[in-house]
């Protein structure tokens, strides 16, 4: 898919690539400081010896008057966040290391792409921690990280982009727990339970205002432990 196809996706109406998320709403989904997350989509400054300088973003989010985010964005979001778990992320190092490998396999927005999980995604990954200078031990734990938040996006068979994230699950122990998702298709692209397609806003709502679980999970016909998860979800982000 060229880069015309790719911003012709963001106007034709697809979901995955309209204007839907506040900065704040994906920060919250995806578990990511705000500040953080602005300034991987607007860029930064920085002071250096030789005076201020601009950081350029790594996120183009979709012609929005209000600045909002797309599916897609979310997903390259939710990689940059894997380069942030073990190692502090530089903006200009992931830059240097996508250009790199995105010119050698001619391959635009490599973070949303399902190349990313082969050769192509390598190149990149072992480029930007050649830039960083990681030592093998830590390669080799960044690198669980980076595949591990690879595996909770799926991709669209037609045309290899994402449709479905799986945020992190926020209990402790249970962080590969694919409970809640994310689809563009569904619900606005608001977080729903994984089976069943219910709302995690709603059913923490209801909870709150004093509903037991057990009659939520009959209203909805899910399990109980489908319902506390939707409510754990809710109430750590």
């Amino acid at each position: 898919m060229t880069a015309q196809a790719l911003a012709q996706l963001e106007t034709d109406g697809d979901p995955r690539g309209l204007a839907t998320y506040t900065v704040a709403e994906a920060a919250r989904l995806l578990r990511i400081p705000a500040a953080t997350l602005r300034s991987w989509i607007f860029g930064r400054r920085y002071p250096t010896s030789e005076g201020e300088r601009f950081s350029v973003r790594l996120i183009e989010p979709p012609p929005d008057p209000y600045d909002r985010l797309s599916f897609l964005n979310l997903i390259e979001a939710h990689v940059l966040r894997s380069l942030r778990t073990r190692h502090g992320i530089s903006m200009s190092d992931v830059r240097e290391a996508l250009e790199f490998a995105q010119q050698r396999y001619g391959i635009e927005r490599l973070l949303i792409r399902k190349e990313l999980k082969a050769a192509p995604g390598r190149l990149f990954f072992e480029e930007y921690a050649n830039l960083v200078e990681l030592p093998k031990g830590g390669q080799l734990a960044l690198r669980e990280v980076f595949d591990a938040h690879l595996e909770r996006v799926s991709h669209n068979a037609h045309d290899q982009l994402p449709v479905r994230l799986f945020p992190w699950f926020p209990i402790d122990g249970q962080e590969g727990k694919k409970a809640v998702v994310v689809d563009a298709r569904i619900a606005f692209g608001s977080p729903v339970t994984a089976r069943r397609s219910i709302r995690t806003s709603v059913i923490a709502d209801r909870y709150e205002a004093g509903e037991p679980v057990r009659e939520l999970a009959r209203d909805y016909g899910l399990e109980n432990a489908e319902i506390e998860d939707a409510i754990r979800f809710e109430r750590a982000a």
